[in-house]
């Protein structure tokens, strides 16, 4: 039986995916949203690969996805440019950002772990995951 390490926290997280035309249903990574309720942490880090989002579709509105991720990243602060979810707790934030849709910007299934340090673990999941 494994032990639980006290210094370790439960995270989740959902990748972002760029999917330019969604009747073709193609899509990649270009971000990752992580939470981690125990230390009231939510953030996501983006990367837009626009070679990949030309390929997929040459006519891509790349300005407009680029403001689609960069509003995750506004939610996940918090900040003014969040509108109301800005007064939302980081759980309820991130459960909108986590919620399907059907845009151009979608977030994958949700993945848990465990960390001692979710604003590394932020990082890790982009270079692994997104790069």
């Amino acid at each position: 039986m494994t032990r639980h390490d006290p210094r370790r926290d439960v995270f989740e997280y959902a990748l972002l995916r760029v999917v330019p035309r969604v009747e073709r249903g193609e899509c990649f990574n270009a971000g990752v949203v992580v939470y981690c309720r125990a230390r009231s942490f939510v953030a996501a880090r983006t990367h837009l690969d626009e070679t990949k989002l030309r390929a997929l579709d040459p006519r891509a509105d790349v300005t407009g996805v680029r403001a689609a991720l960069h509003a995750v990243e506004g939610v996940c602060r918090g900040g003014e440019e969040a509108g109301q979810a800005s007064r939302d707790d980081a759980g309820r934030r991130f459960r909108w950002l986590i919620a399907p849709r059907s845009t151009v910007v979608q977030p994958g299934p949700v993945h848990t772990g465990l960390t001692a340090d979710p604003e590394a673990e932020v990082e890790r999941l982009l270079e692994l995951l997104v790069r």
